[in-house]
C-alpha cells in the first residue's frame, strides 16, 4: 500500500479514466431517460412512439462507446498510452467507482472501450475487468425512491394494502374500477396462500419502478410469509375507453419465467441501482441466469459480459468437445455446440449455394433487425461476439474442418486457441422437424398435435409483430423447454408490410396446367400462401392437425387482412400469458380491449 500513491503518478491515466466514466454516465443517464419516457407513452397510449424509442435505446450503448473511443483517439497519441498508463487507468477507474450505483455496468463499458483500442493480447485482468472489481452488494439508491416498497396486509387488510400498493405508482390515468380489480387480485392471492396471507409476519415487497413493454405495464413483487416467498406479477393495461385495469395476477413461476423469456423484447425500467433489481428478480426466478435478467432489463451488454464469464467458468469445469450441432445443416450458417452447455454457436458462411441470394452484411442486418424488433415470444434473442477464443483441444476435428471449409475468413488458429472472428450465441432448442419426427415415431398424437398447433401459433404471433419468416420450413423453428415453438433462422425474414400476398392465378390453358414453371409473373416480394402446403404438409398427420388449427394460413386473404391492419397503424396484441387467466375473460366483460 505504501507504493500506491507512487504507482498512480500519471495525469494522463487519471484523465483517461475520467473520460471513460463520463462516457458511461452519459450512456446511463440517457438510458434512464428512455425508460422514463416509456412511462409517458404508456399513460398516453402512444404505442408507435414507444416502440420506436425502445428500438433506439438498443443502439445507445454502441454510440456512447464509439464517442468515447473517438475522444481518446483525438486527444492522446498512441505513444502516450503505454502498458503502465493503461494499468493505471484501470486503478484510477476502480477508485472512481467506490460510491457508484452502477459499478458493474461501468466496468463493462470500460472493457468495451478498451477492446476497441487494445489488441486482444491485452484482454487480461491487468488491463480490463475480466472479473468484477467492485462489489454490487448493499448499494443504496441516492434518490428518495427505494428499490422496493413493503406493505403489511396483516395490519391493514389485504385489499387495502394492494390498493395502496397500486396507487403509489401514481399512473397519470384513471382506473376503470380499481376496487373491483384489487378484489380480484386479493381473491387470487388468497386462493394461493390461504389465510396465511393475513398473518402478522406476512409482507408484500414490490419493485418501485413498473416494467414497461409494448402496451403493458407490469408490477413485479413477491409475498413473504415466514421463510417462504411467493413471486407475483400484475399486468396493468388500458381498456377500450383508455382506462386502466389490472388484467390478471401471475403467480406461477413458469408463467413469470416466460414473461422474462429470451424470446421477448427488452423491458424498459427506470433503475438507479440495476444490480438491486437483478438481485430481487433472482430471488423470484432462481433458475434464470443473472446474464438473462440483465439482458431482459435492456442491459444487454452487461448480459453479454455476465454470460461470457459463465461460459468461461463452464469451460474450466467441463471436458467435452465442441461439435457440429445435430439437425439439418443450413445453407447460411454453420452451427456448433458443446453438449454440456445449453447454447449453440452460429457463424455465417463465406458463401451461400443456390437458391440463397444474400450476403454476410445482409444476414447481419436481419439479425440486428430481430434484436431491435418486438420478438413477441417467438424469436430467439442472440448474443453477438467478435474474436472469441476457444481452446483448440476442445474442437473436434470434424468441426474444425467444417469451419475452415465453409467460413475460412472467420477462423484463425493461434497457438493452442481457435479464434472465431464473428459469431452468434443462442439458446439451444430442439429443432421442430426433429421434435415432430420423434413424436410420430413414438406414436404420441398429443405431442404431435401440440407441435403443429404451436408452429401455427408462432407464425401468427410473428405476423402480429409485422414479421414474415420467409423460410417457414420446420427446421428453422425450435421447441423450448416449455414446449413453445420459436423461430430462429433470420436470413430471409421480411416485414409483412413489404410483402405482396397473392392468390395463384387460374391456368389459362392446358399448357399452363402441365407446365413445371409458373405461368404468371412473380416479383421479388410476392408470396403465394396456398403454396405453403406443398412444402409443409406432405406428412398426412401433420396436414390433418395443421388444417384443424391453422387452415387460414394457407389463404392469401388472411395475410392481406393482417397487412392492412399493420398499414393502418394498429399495434396488435400478443399476450405473454394465457388468455384464460385474464380477469376479463373470467368475467366475460366485452368492454375491455386487449393490450
Amino acid at each position: 500500500m505504501q507504493n500506491f500513491p507512487k504507482l498512480l503518478s500519471s495525469q494522463i491515466a487519471f484523465d483517461i479514466a475520467r473520460v471513460l466514466l463520463d462516457g458511461f454516465d452519459k450512456h446511463y443517464r440517457l438510458f434512464r431517460q428512455s425508460s422514463q419516457a416509456a412511462r409517458r407513452h404508456f399513460e398516453q397510449m402512444t404505442w408507435k412512439q414507444a416502440q420506436a424509442e425502445a428500438r433506439d435505446r438498443i443502439a445507445f450503448y454502441e454510440l456512447r462507446v464509439k464517442e468515447c473511443v473517438q475522444t481518446l483517439e483525438d486527444e492522446y497519441d498512441e505513444a502516450d498510452l503505454s502498458d503502465t498508463v493503461w494499468r493505471e487507468v484501470k486503478l484510477h477507474y476502480i477508485g472512481m467507482l467506490t460510491d457508484h450505483r452502477q459499478p458493474e455496468l461501468a466496468e463493462t463499458f470500460f472493457n468495451s472501450v478498451c477492446c476497441k483500442i487494445l489488441h486482444r493480447t491485452y484482454f487480461n485482468n491487468d488491463f480490463i475487468f475480466v472479473r468484477p472489481a467492485v462489489s454490487t452488494e448493499y448499494i443504496e439508491p441516492a434518490d428518495t425512491t427505494p428499490t422496493y416498497r413493503v406493505y403489511y396486509p396483516g395490519a391493514e387488510g389485504l385489499d387495502k394494502s394492494l390498493r395502496r400498493m397500486v396507487t403509489n405508482f401514481q399512473f397519470d390515468c384513471e382506473f376503470a374500477d380499481l376496487d373491483r380489480d384489487v378484489a380480484q387480485v386479493a381473491a387470487w392471492l388468497t386462493r394461493i396462500m390461504g389465510h396465511a396471507v393475513l398473518e402478522p409476519n406476512h409482507q408484500i415487497q414490490i419493485l418501485s419502478s413498473p416494467f414497461f413493454r409494448n402496451k403493458g405495464a407490469y408490477l413485479v413483487g413477491k409475498i413473504l410469509n415466514g421463510g417462504r416467498e411467493y413471486p407475483f406479477v400484475i399486468p396493468v393495461l388500458h381498456n377500450r375507453r383508455g382506462h386502466l385495469i389490472l388484467d390478471t395476477v401471475l403467480t406461477d413461476v413458469g408463467l413469470i419465467t416466460l414473461l422474462f423469456s429470451f424470446t421477448r423484447a427488452y423491458f424498459q425500467v427506470d433503475m438507479e441501482v440495476p444490480s438491486a433489481y437483478v438481485k430481487f428478480l433472482r430471488s423470484m426466478l432462481p433458475n434464470k441466469p443473472r446474464s438473462e435478467i440483465y439482458t431482459i432489463l435492456g442491459l444487454q451488454k452487461q448480459g453479454k459480459a455476465a454470460f461470457y464469464r459463465d461460459f468461461l467458468h463452464h469451460l474450466a469445469h467441463s471436458s467435452d468437445s465442441f461439435e457440429i450441432a445435430p439437425g439439418i445443416r443450413g445453407l447460411v450458417m454453420v452451427v456448433f455446440s458443446l453438449p454440456s452447455f445449453p447454447y449453440v454457436f452460429k457463424a455465417i458462411k463465406d458463401s451461400f449455394p443456390p437458391p440463397k441470394e444474400t450476403t454476410r452484411a445482409l444476414v447481419k442486418e436481419k439479425y440486428q433487425l430481430v434484436k431491435c424488433h418486438d420478438r413477441v415470444g417467438r424469436m430467439a434473442d442472440t448474443l453477438e461476439y467478435s474474436d472469441v477464443a476457444f481452446p483448440r483441444s476442445r474442437f473436434s476435428e470434424e468441426l474444425l474442418a467444417e469451419l475452415k471449409a465453409v467460413a475460412p475468413s472467420l477462423v484463425e488458429e493461434d497457438d493452442d486457441q481457435i479464434i472465431v472472428r464473428h459469431l452468434y450465441i443462442e439458446r439451444r432448442m430442439t429443432p421442430l422437424n426433429i421434435w415432430l419426427t420423434d413424436a410420430e415415431a413414438a406414436g404420441d398424437e398429443v405431442k404431435l398435435e401440440h407441435g403443429v398447433m404451436e408452429y401455427g401459433n408462432s407464425i401468427k404471433d410473428l405476423v402480429a409483430a409485422n414479421i414474415f419468416p420467409g423460410d417457414m420450413l420446420y427446421k428453422n423453428f425450435g421447441v423450448t423447454r416449455q414446449g413453445r415453438v420459436v423461430f430462429y433462422d433470420y436470413d430471409e425474414i421480411e416485414y409483412i408490410s413489404d410483402c405482396n400476398f397473392r392468390d395463384i392465378p387460374a391456368p389459362r390453358n392446358e399448357e399452363d396446367e402441365m407446365s413445371a414453371e409458373p405461368w404468371y409473373s412473380v416479383a421479388k416480394n410476392d408470396v403465394f400462401p396456398e403454396q405453403f402446403g406443398v412444402f409443409l404438409l406432405g406428412n398426412p398427420k401433420v396436414r390433418k392437425y395443421f388444417l384443424k388449427h391453422h387452415a387460414d394460413l394457407l389463404t392469401a386473404d388472411y395475410w392481406r387482412q393482417r397487412k392492412l391492419r399493420i398499414q393502418d397503424g394498429q399495434v396488435e396484441d400478443v399476450f405473454p400469458y394465457p388468455q384464460e387467466i385474464r380477469f376479463i375473460n373470467q368475467a366475460n366483460d366485452p368492454a375491455v380491449k386487449t393490450a
